[in-house]
């Protein structure tokens, strides 16, 4: 018995140190150097994770915590994100890649930031349409920017998309339960509705909330971790709703376009309270004497 709970112990701390991995890695530039992809692993792994007593133990998801880590410490590394023409072209074999990874010729060091930028992929629309409004211009004269359309521009739908369909695959499984990424989405859609119905001219619809920047890898992939997420479903519900909430606050008013790993941390400050008050009645709790 002690060996088979040994096993599983083991396969549960693989499996999360894969999904850490595989959501740091979504989140980094492919030509990142080789130092930011080392100090966000230490940093989910050691301090985010091991520190707080290892697996289960957690209080923050990993991924997220190390992507804001990152982030906020090197803005420029993390925001240069090289166009496809650009890879395919400078990029195409293995060897030029590595060289630039690991900085092992200057001259291709320098290359990671001196590539042709390409308007329609280097922003995503978040960003895009969030800087058009600073700048005066309204949702419909931003939305007709290559960026929202054509076979590149509606790349970011298609992800989106994509990890949708990831996410109802993993609930037909029954890998994930359906109350924090329905509550998400729809606390998203509720406020972006009201907003866009308000002012269509200043506030983004919907349709491009729900399928654009890390709205659905969020909901199905990062907020349904169960160590950093509320336990009981009404818990479930209200947790979802909380970063729902906050991804659209940030959006909108907040300094940066897209708010699914900060609004993942807040609600995770959050689940130990949700649940202290939120937790399923004991059976056979009596009310009153």
């Amino acid at each position: 018995m002690k060996l088979r709970n040994r096993n599983i112990t083991a396969t549960l701390t693989d499996n999360s140190a894969l999904v850490t991995a595989s959501l740091l890695a979504v989140a980094i530039p492919p030509l990142a150097p080789w130092w930011l992809i080392v100090i966000g692993t230490l940093f989910a792994i050691v301090i985010v994770k091991q520190l707080y007593g290892g697996l289960g133990n957690n209080v923050f998801n990993p991924a997220m915590a190390a992507y804001v880590l990152l982030l906020i410490s090197f803005p420029v590394q993390m925001t240069s994100w090289v166009a496809p023409q650009t890879l395919a072209v400078n990029y195409a074999d293995i060897l030029h890649t590595v060289n630039s990874i690991f900085q092992l010729n200057t001259g291709y060091a320098a290359d990671f930031f001196h590539l042709a930028i390409d308007g329609t992929t280097m922003a995503t629309p978040l960003d895009t349409l969030k800087t058009d409004l600073s700048m005066g211009l309204t949702t419909t004269e931003s939305m007709t920017k290559t960026i929202f359309s054509g076979s590149v521009g509606e790349g970011w739908f298609w992800v989106n998309m994509a990890y949708f369909v990831g996410g109802l695959v993993m609930l037909k499984l029954k890998v994930i339960r359906w109350h924090i990424s329905g509550s998400i989405l729809l606390t998203l859609f509720a406020c972006a509705s009201i907003g866009f119905l308000i002012s269509p001219d200043t506030f983004v619809s919907p349709v491009m909330h729900l399928f654009s920047g890390g709205t659905m890898l969020a909901a199905f992939f990062i907020a349904t971790d169960p160590v950093t997420a509320a336990t009981s479903p009404r818990g479930r519900l209200i947790f979802g709703a909380m970063i729902g909430l906050l991804i659209y606050l940030i959006r909108t008013f907040g300094g940066y376009p897209d708010a699914v790993a900060f609004a993942v941390l807040l609600a995770n400050m959050c689940a130990p309270f949700i649940d202290y008050y939120v937790r399923p009645r004991s059976y056979g709790h009596r009310v009153g004497n």
